[in-house]
């Protein structure tokens, strides 16, 4: 869920017949443990293509739905028993109405997974990681110094989120937080330096 570390094993627990829902394009690891997947987000067509090959290849069971994680999901309230959603807040404006969408959806005792992006990497220019260049928020909507940033680098249009929105926001929608770790990049000056940059939670409804 994060560049670096593993997801402790037990924080999936027993996937055995369990329905799980990945926001992100992942891997056949839930499947070899027994669990069924679904895989819904902001995906092209040629994305979505690409999955299903994937799950071809692989020879994993997965149900792909062509989704806007910014919009209600297409489930019905208390359709999974965990939600898997490695790094994928930073390409959304708001992130508490997803949280009350994964409540929704979330069977009761459900787990949530979660890999977030802290806001550090929005600071520091994208080259040497040397120089704080932004504010915070890092918001190209309304910044367009941070568009342009964003342009240059082809790296797509992104948001940080505070904890308050990314934690806090869980706590809000019902979840119970009951772990969590962080992370670096994998490379780069700021994982040289060993500063964190994401957080991995696990919570529970």
């Amino acid at each position: 869920m994060t560049p670096v570390k593993y997801v402790p094993h037990s924080w999936f627990g027993d996937l055995h017949g369990q329905n799980s829902q990945r926001g992100w394009p992942a891997d056949a690891n839930l499947d070899c443990l027994g669990g069924k997947m679904h895989s819904p987000g902001l995906y092209s067509d040629q994305q979505l293509e690409s999955e299903r090959l994937v799950a071809e290849r692989e020879g994993y069971d997965i149900d792909i739905v062509k989704a806007d994680m910014t919009q209600p999901l297409p489930f019905a309230d208390e359709s999974f028993d965990m939600i898997i959603q490695p790094v994928a807040n930073c390409y959304v404006e708001k992130v508490k109405p997803i949280w009350k969408e994964c409540y929704r959806v979330l069977k009761k005792g459900g787990v949530l997974l979660v890999g977030l992006d802290n806001g550090i990497n929005y600071l520091f220019d994208s080259e040497d990681e040397k120089y704080v260049v932004n504010s915070l928020p890092f918001n190209p909507l309304k910044n367009p110094d941070q568009m342009q940033q964003l342009e240059k680098d082809d790296f797509g249009v992104q948001f940080s989120h505070t904890l308050e929105e990314q934690i806090g926001g869980q706590l809000e929608a019902g979840f119970t937080l009951t772990n969590l770790y962080e992370d670096t990049n994998g490379e780069g000056r700021l994982h040289e330096l060993n500063i964190p940059t994401f957080i991995a939670t696990r919570s529970v409804k």
